[in-house]
């Protein structure tokens, strides 16, 4: 093993601290508090939702999200806004994370990939959204900040109605 393969397998970080970082992600969600989720995400950070399965860039294709920090900030603001018309209708959601897997891990990004599943409630109808997280972590001090945050949708390429909630 070379100094570098062992520098990477020594560090790499504990997947248990790891999940526990998604949940307390998936707990923001699940508040609605979208403002405490956003400061997840470093400056550069991203969330993405291809439009299809094994989609590569969101660049140079179309994309159900690809949001940077300022568009996740303006969503979160109209989000909880009273004027908003998503506030006549409240949204629930129910996220549960499950095998969570260190992908990838370079001494300082790791790569975390876990199924999902999300139920959400809004004007008295129940939605499920089933698929993957890919995420993209940096260190932050103790802790960790998303980088990136992919979710693909099992039925990304189906149609389906508007998806008004964070994932």
């Amino acid at each position: 093993m070379t100094a570098k393969a062992a520098e990477k397998t020594a560090s790499a970080p504990d997947v248990m601290d790891i999940e526990k970082f998604l949940y307390d992600e998936a707990d923001l969600l699940d508040r609605g508090d979208l403002k405490a989720w956003l400061e997840l995400f470093t400056e550069d950070g991203r969330y993405w939702m291809p439009a299809r399965p094994d989609q590569d860039d969101p660049e140079t294709e179309i994309s159900l999200f690809y949001d940077d920090r300022l568009l996740m900030s303006i969503r979160a603001l109209n989000f909880g806004h009273p004027l908003s018309p998503m506030m006549e209708h409240p949204v629930r959601t129910s996220h549960v994370i499950g095998n969570v897997r260190l992908a990838d891990w370079d001494g300082e990004t790791a790569r975390v990939t876990a199924n999902f599943h999300v139920v959400a409630l809004q004007r008295k109808e129940q939605t499920v959204f089933a698929g993957r997280y890919t995420y993209e972590l940096v260190r932050a001090g103790a802790g960790w900040k998303i980088r990136q945050k992919r979710v693909d949708l099992i039925n990304c390429d189906m149609p389906m109605k508007n998806i008004l909630i964070y994932l």
